[in-house]
């Protein structure tokens, strides 16, 4: 077979042979599996999953617990963005029955966010198999507390099907929640990203919330490790929402997400790169890759595009005293322009960075997207948003980075106290770990 037909042959195969691939770690729903359903057996199950909920071999775990003996699957619950994931972040989920399986659909994202007593009439265990992404803003950990909540109150078994913490189980970054400011985007006792799986954070919340809650049972992985990121554990990423279509997605929302509400900036989503990019119509593209490659906290002004072309509200920044801090290791700024399909910015041209991440190694993502801001002059942007400085104070647990910005302070004060809070929270975990 001549050299080329080989290559393209084995390139037409490629995705077949990574899903032949044997994945380093085995899912709760898969050791479920191998143990024929033994927490199950002969009980009326309500299974809260979305598209991310599939076993090691891709199987919805709709369809494993439909074929499993003796197990009676009864209702379905969906958290934000529905059962299917075709809900928009923020919108209502409907209740419904699933036309594929007949099966009631119950919204944990609707009129309520906790389990009631009539969507849990004649159930006997809810099985919870949601893929978190490991930070305190991604709702579906806000979700967990409900249905622990729920549960408890109303004298229902609750199995947790474990899965990994795509960031590993080492991370813990950013502060706590002040009073005040607990929302279903921060509604959890830890810091931005808290380096545990799904079942060691049920754990935890039981003891917080419910702690005479003893119905709670976590189906453990195999194989899986706390230094392991994604990529690390072989398995397929299914996206977990619309805008976290590949495990890339993950550390890129760590460092963009909290910045993107504001909705001055563009991070990516409405195009192709949802969370990857930060950008702007009034941004030069190689002149703030360069910067940020050098001192990503440095000032905004020289980013801008000339005076000729930029409008009229392009934002300026006085000099820093110093450049500021120098980039983390495994971050690198890539320069893109861009055209916004929807969202932020919608079908005008930006200019801006694209951020590649090594999930491993750079030392905080939280900071990024405050280091962004800085270097953006955060207090012309801030100035532009008054009505979104609620959801950002909600999504970073307090307003003391906004109002830090707004100042034009430096940051690092507030970042050391935040470290030494991650690191007491490291700590009082430990009870809760696993792995």
């Amino acid at each position: 077979m001549p050299h080329l037909l080989r290559s393209l042959l084995f390139l037409a195969l490629l995705p077949t042979l990574a899903l032949a691939q044997t994945p380093k770690v085995k899912l709760g729903v898969d050791l479920l599996r191998e143990s024929n359903f033994a927490a199950l057996t002969n009980k009326r199950i309500g299974l809260i999953v979305n598209p991310a909920s599939v076993a090691g071999d891709l199987t919805p775990t709709v369809d494993v617990l439909r074929a499993a003996p003796n197990v009676q699957l009864v209702a379905l619950f969906g958290p934000e963005h529905g059962v299917y994931g075709d809900v928009y972040a923020g919108d209502k989920v409907p209740d419904m029955v699933d036309p594929r399986t007949g099966i009631p659909i119950f919204s944990l994202y609707g009129k309520t966010k906790k389990p009631t007593p009539e969507m849990l009439k004649g159930i006997d265990a809810l099985v919870f198999d949601l893929q978190d992404l490991g930070a305190r803003s991604y709702t579906y950990v806000s979700t967990l507390r409900d249905v622990i909540a729920g549960c408890a109150e109303n004298n229902v078994e609750l199995i947790i099907l474990d899965r990994p913490n795509p960031l590993g189980g080492n991370r813990i970054e950013g502060g706590p929640v002040a009073p005040g400011f607990e929302s279903h985007v921060s509604y959890i006792p830890t810091p931005y990203l808290h380096g545990m799986t799904m079942g060691e954070l049920a754990m935890l919340l039981r003891d917080t919330y419910s702690p005479t809650f003893q119905k709670l049972t976590v189906v453990k992985m195999a194989g899986w490790k706390r230094d392991m990121t994604w990529n690390d554990t072989g398995l397929q990423w299914v996206p977990t929402s619309p805008h976290i279509p590949s495990a890339d997605t993950v550390p890129a929302y760590v460092a963009t997400g909290i910045l993107g509400e504001l909705g001055v900036l563009s991070n990516g989503v409405g195009y192709t790169l949802p969370f990857q990019i930060v950008g702007a119509p009034f941004l030069s593209a190689d002149a703030l890759a360069d910067a940020l490659n050098t001192h990503y906290a440095s000032p905004a002004h020289a980013y801008a595009k000339s005076p000729a072309t930029r409008p009229t509200d392009v934002p300026t920044s006085p000099a820093f005293p110093d450049p500021g801090p120098s980039k983390p290791a495994g971050l690198y700024f890539q320069p893109i322009r861009f055209r916004p399909f929807y969202a932020t910015f919608e079908k005008t041209p930006c200019q801006g960075v694209q951020l590649r991440i090594d999930p491993k190694t750079p030392e905080n993502l939280t900071e990024i997207n405050f280091r962004l801001l800085q270097t953006l002059n955060a207090p012309h942007l801030l100035a532009l948003a008054p009505k979104r400085h609620n959801m950002f104070d909600k999504v970073t647990g307090s307003p003391q980075a906004r109002e830090l910005l707004q100042q034009n302070a430096d940051l690092t004060p507030l970042f050391n106290q935040w470290r030494t809070y991650s690191e007491s929270f490291r700590t009082s975990r430990q009870k809760y770990l696993l792995y």
